[in-house]
């Protein structure tokens, strides 16, 4: 599928011509992504019915614990991804051919309300978007050789932008399609945007650079000397991010719960539960150009903040967020508080996901070899599922016969807190002993 097309980066310091449709790409999956996961625990505690067509919601511990089994899955399936992308199908292939398992999974979720849509459409959606999340970014760093290299960061930059500008738009847009038109719309909508991304990443096919397939060269590379001490460092590392994103995702479950008992009116509007996440992506709008632009720069003058004190920075304030969250519960005990109470939150920790999220794609990209972009990339993506995984666990046993939680909320958030001080403490041992080596693509 790719014969005839550039394999290698060329060597001018120019943008690459593939950039835009990556990043166009980018916007209208994350749409159709966040779109989709923005009214899961709304749809599954509200909208979900039987056979029958009858109401038959979940309760809130049950639907907060598949919601991250949800996540777990999304960020387990890069793995296998990664395996088809490098050793059989290249990057392009996989990412063209998943994305149609992504869109057919939309259509479930739009066309059947009940367990068995909600079931299917999500594995579906698990394969499809879980299999090109590595692609997708190696495929990015892919387009850069050494004379473009410096606009690398910039670039990763504009990605994470992508992202969240979709993520904005999705999360205002479907939670009002769920109250106002039905479940078929806000489940539809994301499903036409994915198609879009799709086509988008279509149009890019001839100015892409695709890397073929290394076929046994990938194994025979991640045996290697080189291939295991990249490997093994880089999975410690991802340890304690797997920490890292067991609070941020909370963000979509445990934190949409508290809005609902939260006074959502704001200056004379009045929002929905769901839509209070779009105060991330507004947030990581202007936190990745601020932070890029200006504070790395001015704070490098004066000590050294590299990727791994990023990252470390970022663990301290999503600890730190939880601490609030824990305040806000424990002030819902006895005062009917504003929806503004989780501002100070939402603050922290869209901070320490530019911290760590931002950061971590571009150094485990450089620091991955030529022919393990992919599976270090779903290494990464790896963690966000280990993350899931954990709360996921933690949700499901703490249920008790009647389908409550057995730990109060203000304890829930105090436990994820101590935690990622833990998860923190241990990583300064280990980034303090972390050796760094940058590895790019050869230009042709």
């Amino acid at each position: 599928m790719s014969a005839g097309y550039r394999s290698g980066p060329s060597r001018g310091s120019g943008m690459p011509g593939g950039i835009p449709y990556i990043v166009g790409n980018e916007a209208a999956e994350r749409f159709s992504f966040y779109g989709m996961k923005a009214i899961l625990v709304v749809f599954m505690t509200t909208h979900l019915l039987d056979a029958a067509g009858r109401p038959a919601p979940m309760g809130e511990a049950e639907a907060r614990g598949w919601y991250h089994a949800f996540n777990s899955a999304v960020y387990f399936t890069p793995l296998a991804g990664a395996l088809l992308s490098d050793i059989l199908w290249g990057k392009y292939r996989t990412i063209l051919l998943l994305s149609l398992v992504y869109c057919l999974g939309h259509a479930c979720l739009a066309l059947d309300e009940t367990r068995l849509g909600l079931g299917l459409g999500l594995g579906l959606i698990a394969v499809g978007a879980g299999g090109i999340k590595p692609c997708v970014s190696a495929h990015v760093g892919d387009q850069f050789g050494p004379g473009n290299r410096h606009r690398l960061t910039a670039v990763f930059s504009a990605f994470y932008f992508a992202i969240n500008l979709g993520s904005f738009a999705a999360t205002l847009l479907t939670p009002w399609l769920l109250a106002t038109v039905g479940a078929w719309a806000a489940f539809g909508l994301p499903g036409l945007l994915m198609a879009l991304a799709t086509w988008l990443f279509w149009l890019g096919r001839k100015r892409f650079v695709h890397v073929p397939p290394r076929g046994r060269a990938v194994l025979r590379e991640a045996l290697s000397a080189e291939g295991r001490r990249a490997l093994l460092g880089l999975c410690g590392l991802f340890v304690f991010v797997a920490v890292f994103w067991a609070l941020y995702d909370q963000t979509g479950s445990a934190w949409v719960l508290q809005a609902r008992r939260m006074d959502l009116q704001v200056a004379g509007l009045s929002f929905l539960p769901s839509q209070i996440q779009a105060l991330n992506p507004v947030l990581i709008l202007l936190f990745v150009p601020l932070f890029s632009v200006a504070l790395y720069p001015r704070v490098t003058k004066h000590l050294p903040f590299g990727a791994l004190r990023r990252i470390g920075l970022g663990f301290l304030l999503s600890a730190a967020a939880f601490l609030w969250s824990a305040l806000i519960e424990w002030r819902l005990t006895s005062v009917q508080l504003s929806i503004l109470w989780q501002l100070p939150a939402w603050i922290l920790i869209t901070a320490g996901e530019v911290l760590v999220s931002v950061t971590c794609l571009e150094f485990s990209y450089t620091q991955a070899p030529r022919t393990l972009k992919s599976i270090v990339m779903a290494l990464f993506f790896l963690s966000i599922s280990a993350g899931n995984l954990l709360v996921a666990g933690i949700n499901f046993a703490l249920l008790d016969v009647t389908g409550a939680s057995r730990l109060d909320e203000v304890h829930y958030y105090l436990f994820f807190a101590a935690l990622m001080g833990l998860a923190l403490l241990c990583y300064i041992f280990y980034a303090s002993r972390f050796r760094e080596r940058e590895v790019l693509q050869v230009p042709e």
